[in-house]
């Protein structure tokens, strides 16, 4: 097959929409099939293959809401003109997915939307948005979706009868063949010492903030709490206002990253018993952290699918995660973890209780068998269904039955 992914980035960069993709399009090139990528320009990327998988990129910027500039022209052209087997646009509300859906009728490739969460349903810039999505996704020849119980697969079921559901998952062959790295000795401490992991981009909503209240209320002593993210851009609003605390505190180049130091300063301060790290890590300690991880901890706000959440699994590590996207569902699939005690807000956040998560981590930590056997279920499960190689698998299927029927 000819196949044609379209997502907003991809390598170098990395952040978890890019993942899933890369794993994806890799497998169905292992698989004998002809994948090209259709993201945006990057200046850091020196090749145009990647794993086997073409790269074309654009240099366009935005969405139907924010405003598109660029190259759209040449993208829509590009997508008209290539004779594709099938095309999948990986997320809405970002340019890649946008600039073709006014175009879907002038394609003749099979089409195949993964929505990965409509996390703007709610927001009332994005209501025209979605109301023209009721008509757009109708143009679509199937509709992925990575849980069955959330917002973008409600919405959609009023609309369209074709309708996948395939989860995320993780890489097997990274877990496995990862070099040992000694991630206490990394981050110096002792051997003994219990570690609890958090991994996540600053964007502010993984919960780096409810996870250091969290850490510091529990009641677990010779502990540490490892915040592994990657910075992102500093928001211009805060330049001014934090130039002079960054130049105490290092390179700090996002507000979530800054409070994360701040915090993990605060707690470090005032409390002896156990430790926060924010650090940035290369993938290969991030791996490493998660094999070696006691507890991983994910109070996020919002989620889709959290691929650190097979990642943990991967790496027989078991979980405290919000309920958040699909969270609930991922423990009802593995028995990999418990749910923190959470409340849904107004704009619908997952809001963790810190007090009550708090007391159920420090039960957790005490229990180490129990922290085994929820980590055995997970890494069982994921081995049985949730390796990218499996989930590949899926989508291949579902591509070969388009093209067939």
């Amino acid at each position: 097959m000819k196949i044609l992914h379209t997502v907003e980035s991809y390598l170098p960069s990395r952040h978890g929409m890019q993942e899933v993709v890369t794993q994806l399009s890799e497998s169905l090139v292992k698989m004998g099939h002809d994948v090209t990528i259709a993201t945006s320009y990057n200046e850091h990327r020196s090749t145009e293959i990647i794993g086997g998988v073409k790269i074309v990129g654009f240099k366009i910027k935005g969405n139907f809401v924010t405003g598109i500039t660029g190259e759209t022209v040449q993208y829509q052209e590009f997508l008209r003109s290539n004779q594709f087997d099938v095309i999948t646009n990986f997320a809405a509300q970002q340019w890649a997915t946008d600039l073709m859906l006014p175009i879907l009728g002038d394609l003749s490739a099979k089409k195949v939307f993964v929505p990965t969460g409509f996390s703007a349903l709610n927001n009332p810039a994005y209501s025209t948005y979605f109301e023209n999505m009721k008509t757009w996704i109708k143009g679509y020849d199937s509709n992925v979706f990575l849980s069955d119980n959330y917002r973008d697969i409600n919405f959609s079921r009023k609309y369209v009868n074709s309708i996948q559901i395939i989860p995320n998952g993780a890489n097997q062959k990274e877990f496995q063949d990862i070099e040992n790295i000694n991630i206490r000795e990394l981050i110096g401490v002792s051997a003994d010492t219990k570690l609890i992991l958090t991994v996540g981009s600053h964007t502010g909503y993984k919960g780096h903030a409810e996870a250091i209240k969290i850490f510091n209320q529990a009641n677990i002593s010779n502990a540490v709490l490892l915040i592994i993210g990657n910075l992102t851009s500093m928001d211009g609003r805060l330049k001014s206002l934090l130039k002079g605390i960054l130049n105490l505190f290092g390179i700090i180049r996002s507000n979530c990253s800054l409070a994360c130091k701040l915090g993990a300063l605060k707690h470090n301060l005032l409390n002896k018993k156990n430790t926060v790290i924010v650090k940035q890590l290369s993938r290969a300690a991030t791996v490493n952290a998660y094999k070696q991880a006691d507890v991983f901890l994910f109070p996020s706000l919002i989620e889709c699918s959290p691929i650190v959440l097979f990642e943990a699994m991967a790496g027989s590590t078991p979980f405290l995660v919000t309920d958040v996207g699909n969270a609930k569902e991922i423990i009802n699939w593995t028995n990999g973890g418990k749910l923190l005690p959470t409340e849904i807000d107004d704009k619908g956040y997952s809001i963790v209780n810190i007090g009550k998560a708090a007391k159920l981590l420090t039960e957790f930590a005490a229990s180490s068998g129990e922290m085994i056997s929820y980590g055995n279920n997970g890494h069982s499960a994921f081995i049985d269904k949730f390796t990218w190689e499996k989930i590949a698998g899926r989508y291949e299927e579902l591509y070969l039955n388009l093209i067939n029927n």
